[in-house]
């Protein structure tokens, strides 16, 4: 699963299309029909909104409202579980996104969280409050002010280091580095340790590279063995960069049926159909508010997003990637998009919120 050719010829294409326009005026939705799943004999389990107590009817007035809204132009995908059952899908642009994958951009960070708890199921991390030098001995030799820098502070994005998504993240995908870990950990200290909340891309590849150290597998290959089999999730990409390390800011490319089962496992306190896959324990402090952000209306867990006022814990990619759990109504909500729409284009956190209220009020 390395980094390959149609992966950067994809970043290339639509980015170029994004400069000059070709994506809004091309990206006409298909007719609405309808919102009943298909059954593709992938895992997930079919039900109707009348057999889980979702009113049919708003349904079908916001899936309308969805495909006519010109604000949502960028709209892939809506799928709708609930008790977590699939009640709802539409493919706004192209019928084959049942199966197509398409990058998820920072949806990873949040695989990146539930693969850290299962690492700490295992043993393999004995405390998330220690040290990445317990398991960074040779790559912390030469970066010794990054010595006492902890998993938990990797995991809540205060870390310190200096790093942008916008440079630092453009030459890993232009595959600059030679050694990505490196990149990062040679990266300055900006903001002590655990006073700053930073979002980057680093601080999750440093995680990702830590894992398969002491693994001694790469992240795809380790999720592969105690979390994506478990599930059923069998139509996915994890892009490694040359170095071997699976990018864990930003690399999986997937499906929205399958970005689903990550969210249903986690509302299902860890489980997948009966099967406990990753501690509830973990999937609680995971999915708790860790940290507050300043000027910010949403929290942040374990690199998972919350949304405090409607108690809603979510996956959220660049571009209008999510997954909502909405607990108090046993709901999960997928949404993709045009991975590299931005700016006024992109579809934010409070634009699909706005969505899943409308699924919320249509569920008794």
């Amino acid at each position: 699963m390395k980094m390959n050719k149609s992966f950067i010829i994809t970043l290339v294409t639509l980015s170029l299309c994004l400069l000059n326009g070709c994506l809004k005026d091309d990206a006409l939705n298909l007719p609405f029909i309808s919102y009943q799943p298909k059954n593709i004999n992938d895992g997930l389990i079919l039900s109707t909104p009348s057999d889980e107590d979702v009113n049919a009817e708003l349904l079908n007035d916001l899936y309308n409202d969805i495909y006519n809204d010109e604000n949502l132009w960028s709209l892939r995908s809506l799928l709708v579980f609930r008790n977590g059952n699939l009640i709802a899908e539409a493919y706004l642009k192209d019928e084959t996104d049942i199966t197509q994958r398409h990058i998820i951009w920072s949806c990873t960070k949040q695989v990146m969280g539930v693969i850290t708890g299962i690492a700490k199921d295992k043993g393999l991390i004995a405390d998330v409050n220690n040290p990445i030098s317990d398991y960074f001995d040779s790559e912390i030799q030469n970066h010794q002010d990054k010595a006492d820098l902890t998993i938990m502070n990797l995991l809540i994005m205060k870390s310190g280091i200096d790093y942008s998504n916008e440079v630092q993240t453009d030459e890993l995908l232009r595959q600059i580095p030679d050694n990505s870990v490196e990149f990062v950990l040679n990266r300055p200290i900006s903001t002590p340790q655990g006073t700053v909340f930073h979002y980057n891309d680093g601080n999750p590849h440093l995680l990702s590279a830590l894992i398969q150290k002491i693994a001694g597998k790469p992240i795809d290959e380790f999720a592969d063995e105690w979390l994506f089999s478990k599930i059923e999730m069998t139509n996915y990409n994890w892009v490694r960069y040359k170095d071997g390390v699976s990018f864990g800011g930003f690399g999986i490319e997937t499906t929205p049926r399958e970005l689903s089962k990550i969210a249903l496992c986690v509302a299902d306190s860890g489980k997948w159909k009966g099967q406990q896959i990753i501690s509830s324990d973990w999937i609680d402090d995971m999915t708790s508010v860790q940290t507050q952000i300043a000027n910010f209306e949403y929290s942040f867990g374990y690199f998972w997003w919350i949304d405090e006022t409607r108690n809603i814990k979510f996956m959220w990619g660049a571009g209008g990637q999510f997954a909502f759990i909405a607990l108090d109504k046993n709901l999960v909500v997928v949404m993709t998009s045009f991975p590299n729409t931005k700016g006024e284009y992109e579809i934010q956190a409070d634009e699909a919120l706005s969505i899943v209220d409308r699924i919320i009020d249509a569920s008794n």
